[in-house]
């Protein structure tokens, strides 16, 4: 059975989740990404997303990513059919990989972007990758050069992040600077050590 000792791991765009990934690895923490997962399928799926969507989202025979994200956030329908395509292959690569780390009988975490969007994991713990909304957009703005109204547009494609930290079951808290998401980090490891060594 999959999922046994999964930790969903998410957050909200730009609140640090990928830093916090890699933080938590460095911690020894086993860590499943979805993002690679789907980045992996998209990459093989060059022949659909060139019949499905045109040849301009491919270039150099790989998905131009960023032409094809500008197109899944402007476009509603096209963003049914990119998801209706992925999300069935990454749910299947992420179960295949969950069954395989269970059998350590340890907890690992599953970096989930929407899990509490998409309700598609039946995984009971999650922590959540917090930073205040104010926060959250003006780090959005400085990393992805959009402008406030691009930047807001985006973020409110996923439930706000004051939403996500009610359901969660830990928080770390990215709203200071790295040496205090260190920390954070390393709290969380020592918390799941506790309670299942």
């Amino acid at each position: 059975m999959a999922f046994e000792y999964a930790i969903a791991l998410t957050g909200s765009i730009a609140t640090g989740k990928s830093t916090v990934a890699s933080l938590l690895a460095l911690n020894g923490m086993r860590v499943i990404d979805a993002d690679t997962i789907s980045h992996e399928i998209l990459d093989d799926s060059i022949a659909w997303v060139k019949e499905t969507f045109g040849d301009e989202y491919i270039k150099f025979s790989k998905v131009n990513r960023a032409k094809l994200g500008e197109l899944i956030f402007s476009n509603q329908e096209a963003k049914k059919t990119l998801e209706a395509y992925l999300h069935p292959k990454i749910r299947a690569e992420i179960e295949k990989r969950s069954v395989k780390q269970d059998r350590l009988k340890f907890p690992y975490l599953i970096d989930i972007p929407l899990f509490f969007e998409n309700g598609n994991y039946d995984i009971e713990t999650s922590v959540v990758v917090y930073a205040p909304s104010d926060i959250q957009l003006e780090r959005f703005i400085k990393r992805n050069g959009y402008g406030k109204e691009e930047s807001l547009k985006r973020i409110a494609t996923q439930f706000p992040i004051e939403e996500k930290k009610k359901r969660a079951t830990w928080v770390i808290d990215n709203s200071k600077n790295l040496k205090h998401l260190q920390r954070e980090c390393e709290n969380f490891v020592e918390i799941i050590k506790a309670k299942y060594l």
